[in-house]
């Protein structure tokens, strides 16, 4: 598929996008807050480009991305891929950047700093930040609330014991006890260590609880300018504060795998992290001519990594155990914490390309993509039998004046427009919206089952709630139909399925096409019943003002809007204009006919 069709697919997500050459190179990596919007901007015409970007877009063969769930994280992934590829023209375009990093030290007193170099040196690290602001303001934080060192010499018990430093200022402002003369116990001051670590790795609750505390105290204190301070602190962390799942600092590495299944197709994702960072992610697609264990599609999937990337890290994350084992790897399924959050953003990654490959197919194959899409929607709904034949119904009326009811017709899992039926409402007096839907069911298929019994619908798609579906399936049972094909409501509020007998309603993947097929016809039945109505009401309100004057039929009332094109025209018009149309008595009761409406409504 072409470079500018692919954009076309693009998801409005977080993310990075990474630009290949015709030798699948990587050239150029980039992030993203709207996928689609921001790789769009590079295939504009040439002359809204300066000359490196025209020189890049010139080069692109192919295009592959990753979704994320933030920008923080599309920030930090696009910083690992650029140091992992070290691509051409993220050279030309941009600087790759160092993040930085919160340091523990290893010392007996440690210190904690800013650093945008991690070296195994025993040290623990936190981060990376994507914004420089946010460290700084953790690190402020933590000076303020506890005595930490900030001096740079190496402090030990002996050093203590010998007598060996001076307080230095820091000690008579208060804001260090002076470990360098044994001013605090070791025991203590690590206490206040373990403490910051936990906040680092626990998130910023803590963290904002006391600088609500503070700033209502300064603000009972009438302290107004550090109650602000303390303020814009909490909105800083509360916007910026989040535990990557992209880069958590740790020393273990792992391998990330995730699965999606589709019929005979599957759609995979791998991750590679390394130090606690991904620097490789990759979407493959398997397609099965016979009926494969998901285990065993899974093996492949692990051999197809091993053979372009090497040999697997010891510890690899999983959805499900593939059915090999390998020796020196360990394949573990994650409940809970960072790990779990890895696996889930593989898995987002694996449905986001699924989605892609979907798409796709609706271009190059769409009969393949649309009973892809039916197979789905049945296996949603709990269906013996594919949907290929849908029928949907909605209401439409304003305060119960003309009521009608539209039903839209989708065949193969896609609209069938000739077969579109509308229906005026005329045994239900009001805006009963129970009765009407069960009035139009019920002229709907005992018509059907005279003319065309064969041609039932396998699913009816009721536009409402269970009030609405009751009533439909009412109509139904007097046919006697019920075992003949498949009834749901679609209430919009949540976009939630109901079904007949059942309390609880069906909540099917808001991301998935199975759902948005159900939105299209529904959408769809109510675009169609909405038009008629306004064409109904704008009749109503023509009848009203030229048809209640004497002498003016149905011919007559055609032959003026046809010559004017509007009442008011009408009204507007001279006297003798009108006397051609209709002769000159008639042409006075309709002039002055009018004006007195006009008149009347001023």
């Amino acid at each position: 598929m072409d470079v500018r069709e692919k954009i076309k697919l693009l998801p409005h997500s977080p993310g990075v996008y990474r630009y290949y050459d015709s030798e699948w190179t990587v050239i150029y990596v980039g992030k993203a807050k709207d996928l689609s919007k921001r790789v769009a901007q590079y295939f504009v015409p040439p002359e809204r480009l300066n000359t490196k970007t025209r020189i890049l877009v010139s080069k692109i063969a192919d295009l592959q991305y990753s979704v994320v769930d933030t920008e923080a994280d599309a920030l930090l992934l696009e910083n690992n891929l650029i140091k992992q590829y070290k691509p051409k023209y993220n050279i030309l375009l941009k600087d790759s950047k160092t993040y930085p990093w919160i340091c523990v030290t290893s010392d007996e007193f440690p210190k904690v700093f800013l650093t945008r170099r991690v070296e195994r040196n025993g040290s623990r690290y936190f981060g990376p930040y994507s914004s420089v602001m946010h460290a700084k303001a953790l690190l402020e934080f933590f000076s303020a609330s506890y005595p930490l060192r900030t001096c740079k010499y190496k402090i030990d018990s002996a050093a203590i014991l010998r007598g060996k430093y001076r307080p230095c200022l820091d000690f008579h402002l208060g804001k260090c006890k002076g470990c360098c003369i044994g001013g605090i116990s070791q025991q203590e001051y690590m206490g206040y260590i373990d403490e910051i670590v936990h906040l680092l790795t626990s998130g910023p609750a803590d963290i904002i609880r006391r600088y609500k505390e503070r700033m209502q105290q300064a603000a009972a204190e009438l302290d107004f300018e550090t109650a602000q301070a303390c303020k814009d602190r909490i909105a800083l962390l509360q916007q910026h504060y989040s535990h990557s799942i992209i880069t958590a600092a740790k020393d273990n590495d792992v391998d990330v795998f995730s699965l999606v299944f589709e019929s005979q197709q599957a759609f995979g994702n791998f991750l590679r992290v390394r130090g606690g960072s991904i620097v490789q992610s990759l979407n493959l697609g398997f397609r099965m001519v016979i009926e494969e264990d998901q285990a065993s599609v899974l093996s492949s999937f692990i051999a197809e990594i091993e053979s372009k990337f090497g040999a697997l890290s010891k510890e690899v994350l999983v959805p499900f155990l593939p059915d090999v084992t390998i020796e020196g790897v360990d394949f573990r399924i994650p409940v809970r914490g960072d790990k779990l959050a890895l696996l889930t953003l593989s898995n987002k990654n694996a449905k986001e390309f699924r989605f892609n490959s979907l798409k796709q197919r609706e271009h190059t194959d769409p009969d393949e993509y649309h009973a892809a899409v039916l197979e789905e929607l049945r296996k949603a709904l709990g269906m013996k039998v594919l949907p290929e034949h849908m029928e949907c119904f909605d209401n439409s009326n304003i305060q119960g004046t003309n009521p009608v009811a539209s039903c839209v017709v989708f065949r193969g899992g896609v609209p069938s427009k000739k077969d579109y039926r509308r229906f005026k409402i005329k045994t239900v007096v009001g805006a009963n919206d129970y009765a009407s839907m069960k009035e139009v069911v019920n002229r709907r298929y005992s018509r059907m089952l005279q003319e065309a019994p064969e041609d039932l619908p396998q699913l009816i798609v009721i536009d409402g709630g269970k009030g609405q579906l009751d009533f439909a399936w009412q109509a139904l049972s007097e046919l006697g139909i019920t075992d003949r094909l498949t009834v749901v409501g679609l209430a919009k509020r949540l976009e939630e399925v109901i079904r007949v007998g059942d309390p609880y309603p069906l909540f099917i993947d808001r991301n998935s096409q199975a759902l948005k097929l159900l939105q299209q016809i529904r959408d769809e039945a109510h675009r169609f019943g909405i038009t008629f109505h306004r064409n109904l009401r704008s009749k109503a309100q023509i009848s009203s003002a030229l048809r209640e004057i004497p002498g003016v039929g149905e011919r007559t009332e055609q032959r003026l809007l046809m010559h004017f094109g509007s009442v008011a025209r009408i009204a507007a018009a001279p006297l003798g204009q009108l006397s051609d149309i209709v002769g000159p008595a008639l042409a006075n009761k309709i002039k002055n006919s009018l004006n007195d409406e006009r008149r009347d409504l001023q």
